[in-house]
Formats: structure tokens, C-alpha cells, sequence
């Protein structure tokens, strides 16, 4: 353990007392929200990020550690365990090298060296590999021929015939070109090099036109390869319009496994020549390519999860818009523009279907029944999907609310996920005489005032943020996701009140049953007045109650502490804190108290306040943060979508112009930029400052406000270039 302790401290930059005091927290049931919030002071305030990466590490090493004592234990027991395999099996830092160090160990199917083996050639093997003898090699294989020795029935098995001198010697050859292939030395310098000196080669397999132009003659070291190009050629190898291969320094390879097998000029070094390419060419390099191929793979599909995971924090954590009646608006051409109206608590007030749009193109109806509903509906903003026939029903919608008294903006709002919503079972509990076709402009709407409650209820892989996410790993995926949806739901907190299921659900310690019973409970009691109270919710026990609690907020209840974060296992150290100030819980209820309290916190010596108190420092920083500012909700520091009143298009576009757009998307070679027109623009990361970029997540997260110049309109293939260098 103290192994596994030591390298994940190095691994992540943090103190091994840091590591081993997380391990215990998450072996004793804890979730990572809790850990990351309320147990700052056990593990020097590591971050729920650090945390997720640091439980990711532990189970990777301690499925190795398990993995390493059953090669040791199968090894041991065929009677080949020497102090040198033990050696090279302890440190060993990766799956894949224990494999390595196996592979000569395992049960093997028949192959050329098995039926060599079995036919006895093995002495013979040894001979050819120590090259001492001097005798001719034909001489000394005559005595390997078994033909005249077998009887009628066995001689018509080519598997256990050596007929003849020469079928003596390739078995042995065969023998040792197995040899060589299983030898753990060879792989792991054959890999060394290939890492090092390698490179990807593509070419086009099809004639035909396809996304993969750019890879139709194409070559890159396999170090320098980023992980989106690698994604990229396996979707065109996939697709069958490409073929790719990996071009390895293969000269260097054999001298490597020929300088440590051949010893001098003998009657041996030409045919230990042809084994090795032999081995090389027919054992290791198609295993090796596999491997190559599948760890490139594997990290780069580990860079992608983790960009999908950071595109959709920031995603979820889009400031909600609250307050605001909102006209969730689903873009259409033949089948028309589904509407829903929501009130500023999400009910939704009214439903219908307009045919603005192509085939019918009936905008004067379409614009008096919505301008209709705007009136009754006091309706405040408009939400727009950014799917199919989107431009043509924002250039509809900027022209009709001109015809409105009122003061009605429009949002782009990201529809990915919201058909998958709409089909679900939730959105039929929701919504049981619905169609299924409004819900989805339900669902739209709804994600404009307050993205987080409404993308709980979406597969996280359908969100529609990261690059290839939908070929990743899935398991390893959802993995990420959920952690990442949970981190959101936590940081911000949750209205025990009015949350759904779904909410609930992702709240630290409460899983699926215990967030339908508190619902059930909500109903058949009422609001919960007090965070206690949950412990009359059935399932939900003291473990359970602690680690929620804190996440959890209760508006108008018995404690005005429980419109915070604050722990109730903090509540004596805070309530002592307000004393000490002069003041009480009641008074984060009054504005003016109120103000009096945010300056005094300001002037606290932490260090010596919290020894007098008796809690940690980093625990009293959290408290004084959470009573300067109590129900406030974090994404209000979180930019405000831009509201558009007018449509713009390509043809309005000019090179040099400069424009505000909502970064939609970050991926390894830049962001995409919604500007308002058509299609998202793309601003590659050699544009995005005018210092050098290594990963643009460290310039732009998804739903930034940025200004961007135009530099590049592509009108035939509707793209456009923007550069952030203005």
C-alpha cells in the first residue's frame, strides 16, 4: 500500500500523508463531493477534480498489484519462478508489462513452436541458440528424425513427423523464434524505440471524396500525434477509407535483438539472422502494432473523455435565467416548430405546433398565434434550438418579436440531448399527456432557466460537448460523466423542496430509491422545514444524512443556516462565530444585519478565530465565505447567455469584422464559436492568444462570452475562421 501511497503522491504532485488520508475516506464510504468540501482539512483541501483522479489511480494500481500476485502465483506453480522474474514483476509500472513478463508462462494454442516442442526439437533449439558447436547443424539433426520410429497411424500426422534434416532444423528455428518473441527484453526496448521513432503512416483507401482528405497521404511521429488526429484515423479505418499502418525503425529493431543473441561468426549467425526478422516479422511486430495502436487509443480516447467531462462542467454550470417566463421553441421543417411556454417555476402554461418553416412556409399564422401567446403569456425570452432549420426559425423569430409591444429577446440554446429527453421514461412521468415532440421544446426552455435541473435528466453522453465522445469507451465514459454531473450538482447545492429525482439523485450519498422516497416523502408531508427532518425519509440513514446534508438546502425552513452549505456538523462552531461577532442565525434573514455582518467577517483572523472556535482553518475559510453571500447561487458569477434581437447571415459576414460569440465547444486543436449565424465558427488554438497555447480549456470553457475577428469565410463550405487576437 505504502507502494500505491507513493507513486499516486508523485503521480499528482501532492504530499503521500494528502494521498493516504484520501484513500482512507473514500475505503470508508465517502463520496467525492463530501471528501472535496467537508473534509478539506484531512486532506490539505484537495479538489474534487484531484480526488477523482487520485480514485481513478488507486484502482488502476491496486488491480495491478492483484494482477501482478496471480502471474507470480501461476508462474510458481509450473515450477519457473526465479528471483529475477519476481524482480521484473515488482516493478513493473503498467498491465501491459506484466503481460510482457507472462506471456512465455502462458497456456499457448498450437503453434509452429508447440508442434516443434512436441516432436522434441527443443535440445536441438539450445544447440542452434548457444552456437558452440562446431559439428555441421545437418549432421547433429539427423539424429532429430523420428520417422522410422513412429508407427503406421502417427506417421500420417505431420505433427509429430520430422521427416527429414531440414523439417529438424526450421522446428527448432520455430522454437527459437517464439523465444525471442516471448522475451520480455526485446518488447519493451522494440516499444521504447517505437515511441520514440515511430511514425503513423495513412493513405485513402476509396477513390470517393470523404472527411478524411487530410489523412489521404499522411504521416506524424507517433510521440507528436494528439489524441484527436489519432480518434480521427480510427473512425476513417473504421469507415473503410482509410488504411493506416505504423512505420517503426525497423534496422535498429534487429540489430538491437541481433547484437544480444549472435555471438561471432559462426555456422549459425545466417539462420539466427533469418529467425529473428522471421520473429520479428510474423510474431512480435503484428502484436506490437496492436498494442501501439491500442494504448494510443486508449490515451487519447482518456484525453477526449476528459475534455467531454470539462466541456459539460461548464455546460451544466451555465448561469440560469431566473425569474423570466420563457417560450421554448423546437425548430422544424415538414413536420413544423413545436412551442412550449414556461413560467418562471418551469409549469408549463401552453403548447402548440407552427409551420414557419419550408415546406409550408406559413409565417403570417405562425407569427399571430405566437405573438398571441406572447401577450398571454408574458412571455420575457424566447429559447431557440440550435438543431435542424435553427437560422431559418431565428431569422422567423427576430422578425416577429419587432411586432411586439413587449420586451422579448432570443437565446441559442444547445438542443443535444433534448429528443433522447423527450423519449424517455422520466419525460413521461413528467409529462404523461404530452406529446412527445413538445416535450422536447419543454426541455429546451426549461435548460435556458436553469441548465443544470434540466440536463440531470439527459444521458450525460447526449449533452453533445467533446470531440468523438459518442466512440469512446462507454463504461469508462459514463464513468467520467457521472462524476463530473455530481461535482456540478454539489457545488452549486440543492433545493430539497423543489427538486426532481433526477436532481436528487446526483446529490453526494443519495442514490435513485432514497431520491424518489424524499420526493414521496415531500408529498405526503409537505416541505421539510429542517434538515433533520430528512432522516424520517425512508433509507436515508445516519451515513447517508451525512454525507448529503450539507449539499442540501432548505428556503424559508426553521434554520436560516440551511440556506448554506454549511455542514450540520457545523452548526455550534458557526452559531459560536455569529456570537462572537455580535450577532445570531436569524440575522442572515435581515438585509441590514445583514451588510453589518459580510464587513465584520472581513476583518477575522482566521488562525486564531478557528483555534477558538475549535475547527480547522480551511473549515472556518468555507463557513465566513457561505455567511457573506448565504443562498446565493455560485453560477450567477457564470456568463449570462447573449440575447440576440436580430439575425445575422454568411453573406453578412466581412473579414476583419469584429463580433461577441458563445464559445459552444473546446477540443484539442481550438473552440467553436456560436456568432449567430448557420454553423458554429471555429477558432483554431493557434488563434485563440497571442501567446502560445498547449490546451485551449486553459484560454476558453464552454459558455465564455468572447470577441473574435473574422478571418476566414469559406461560403462554399459554409465554415467561417475566427481568431480571439483582436
Amino acid at each position: 500500500m505504502d507502494k500505491i501511497i507513493k507513486t499516486i503522491a508523485e503521480e499528482l504532485n501532492v504530499k503521500e500523508k494528502q494521498v493516504e488520508s484520501a484513500i482512507k475516506l473514500i475505503d470508508e464510504g465517502n463520496t467525492i463531493p463530501f471528501i472535496a468540501r467537508y473534509r478539506k482539512e484531512v486532506t490539505g483541501g484537495l479538489s474534487d477534480e484531484i480526488l477523482r483522479d487520485l480514485g481513478e489511480r488507486l484502482n488502476y494500481l491496486r488491480n495491478l498489484e492483484t494482477r501482478k500476485e496471480e502471474v507470480v502465483k501461476s508462474i510458481d506453480e509450473q515450477g519457473k519462478l526465479t528471483d529475477e522474474i519476481l524482480q521484473a514483476v515488482a516493478i513493473a509500472k503498467t498491465l501491459a508489462e506484466v503481460e510482457d513478463i507472462y506471456r512465455p508462462y502462458k497456456q499457448k494454442k498450437k503453434t509452429r513452436a508447440t508442434v516443434a516442442k512436441a516432436k522434441g526439437l527443443e535440445p536441438l533449439a539450445e544447440i542452434i541458440i548457444e552456437q558452440k558447436e562446431t559439428k555441421p547443424i545437418e549432421e547433429i539433426s539427423i539424429e532429430y528424425i523420428n520417422i522410422d520410429k513412429l508407427n503406421e497411424e502417427d506417421k500420417k500426422n505431420k505433427d509429430k513427423v520430422v521427416a527429414n534434416a531440414e523439417e529438424a532444423i526450421q522446428g527448432a528455428l520455430d522454437i527459437i523464434a517464439e523465444n525471442i518473441s516471448d522475451d520480455p527484453k526485446y518488447r519493451k526496448e522494440i516499444k521504447r524505440l517505437c515511441y520514440r521513432e515511430a511514425s503513423i503512416v495513412t493513405k485513402s483507401a476509396k477513390e470517393e471524396k470523404s472527411n478524411y482528405e487530410m489523412y489521404a497521404e499522411f504521416q506524424e511521429l507517433i510521440k507528436h500525434i494528439p489524441s484527436h488526429r489519432i480518434l480521427a484515423i480510427n473512425r476513417g479505418e473504421k469507415e473503410e477509407f482509410l488504411k493506416v499502418k505504423i512505420e517503426k525503425p525497423e534496422e535498429k529493431i534487429l540489430q538491437f535483438i541481433e547484437k544480444d543473441i549472435i555471438k561471432g561468426e559462426t555456422q549459425f549467425t545466417q539462420m539466427l539472422k533469418e529467425t529473428i526478422l522471421d520473429s520479428f516479422k510474423r510474431l512480435i511486430e503484428p502484436s506490437i502494432d496492436r498494442e501501439i495502436r491500442s494504448d494510443l487509443t486508449e490515451k487519447a480516447e482518456e484525453k477526449a473523455i476528459k475534455v467531454f467531462g470539462q466541456n459539460s462542467k461548464q455546460l451544466l454550470l451555465g448561469a440560469p435565467i431566473k425569474g423570466k417566463t420563457v417560450m421554448g421553441f423546437d425548430p422544424a421543417y415538414r413536420t413544423g416548430c413545436k412551442i412550449a411556454v414556461i413560467d418562471e417555476t418551469g409549469k408549463l402554461l401552453d403548447y402548440t405546433t407552427v409551420y414557419p418553416t419550408e415546406p409550408q412556409n406559413d409565417i403570417e399564422n405562425a407569427k399571430k398565434e405566437l405573438l398571441k401567446l406572447i401577450e398571454k403569456d408574458k412571455i420575457d425570452m424566447i429559447a431557440i434550438g440550435n438543431g435542424t432549420a435553427s437560422r431559418e426559425s431565428e431569422m422567423f423569430v427576430s422578425d416577429m418579436i419587432k411586432e411586439t409591444k413587449r420586451d422579448v429577446h432570443y437565446v441559442i440554446v444547445s438542443e443535444a440531448g433534448a429528443s433522447v429527453y423527450s423519449a424517455s421514461k422520466l419525460a413521461t412521468e413528467e409529462y404523461p399527456d404530452i406529446n412527445v415532440s413538445i416535450r422536447g421544446a419543454i426541455s429546451i426552455a426549461r435548460r435556458l432557466q436553469d441548465p443544470l435541473a434540466e440536463l440531470v435528466k439527459i444521458d450525460p453522453k447526449a449533452i453533445g460537448v467533446g470531440q468523438y465522445q459518442q466512440k469512446e469507451k462507454k463504461k469508462k465514459l459514463a464513468e467520467s460523466l457521472t462524476g463530473v454531473v455530481e461535482d456540478s450538482v454539489n457545488k452549486v447545492g440543492v433545493d430539497v423542496n423543489t427538486a426532481t429525482p433526477s436532481l436528487l439523485s446526483y446529490v453526494s450519498g443519495i442514490n435513485n430509491t432514497i431520491a424518489k422516497n424524499i420526493v414521496k416523502y415531500r408529498d405526503e408531508n409537505g416541505k421539510l422545514k429542517n434538515r433533520k427532518e430528512l432522516l424520517k425519509v425512508p433509507k436515508l440513514g445516519k451515513v447517508a444524512f451525512e454525507q448529503c446534508a450539507g449539499f442540501l438546502r432548505i428556503f424559508d425552513g426553521d434554520n436560516p443556516l440551511e440556506i448554506t452549505a454549511v455542514h450540520p456538523e457545523s452548526y455550534d462552531a458557526t452559531e459560536k462565530l455569529l456570537n462572537q461577532l455580535g450577532f445570531n442565525k436569524e440575522d442572515l434573514r435581515n438585509k441590514e444585519k445583514l451588510e453589518e455582518l459580510k464587513q465584520k467577517l472581513k476583518t477575522i483572523d482566521i488562525e486564531k478565530t478557528a483555534k477558538e472556535i475549535g475547527i480547522g482553518e480551511m473549515t472556518l475559510t468555507d463557513i465566513i465565505a457561505e455567511l457573506s453571500k448565504p443562498g446565493r447561487d455560485p453560477r450567477e458569477d457564470m456568463p449570462k447567455p447573449i440575447l440576440r434581437s436580430d439575425v445575422l447571415k454568411l453573406e453578412d459576414l466581412k473579414e476583419g469584422m469584429i463580433l461577441t460569440g458563445t464559445v459552444r465547444n473546446v477540443i484539442d486543436f481550438g473552440a467553436f464559436v456560436d456568432i449567430g449565424i448557420k454553423h458554429d465558427g471555429l477558432v483554431h488554438i493557434s488563434e485563440l492568444s497571442d501567446k502560445f497555447v498547449k490546451n485551449p480549456s486553459d484560454v476558453v470553457s464552454v459558455g465564455d462570452i468572447v470577441k473574435v475577428k473574422v478571418i476566414k469565410i469559406d461560403k462554399e463550405r459554409q465554415k467561417v475562421g475566427l481568431s480571439m487576437k483582436c
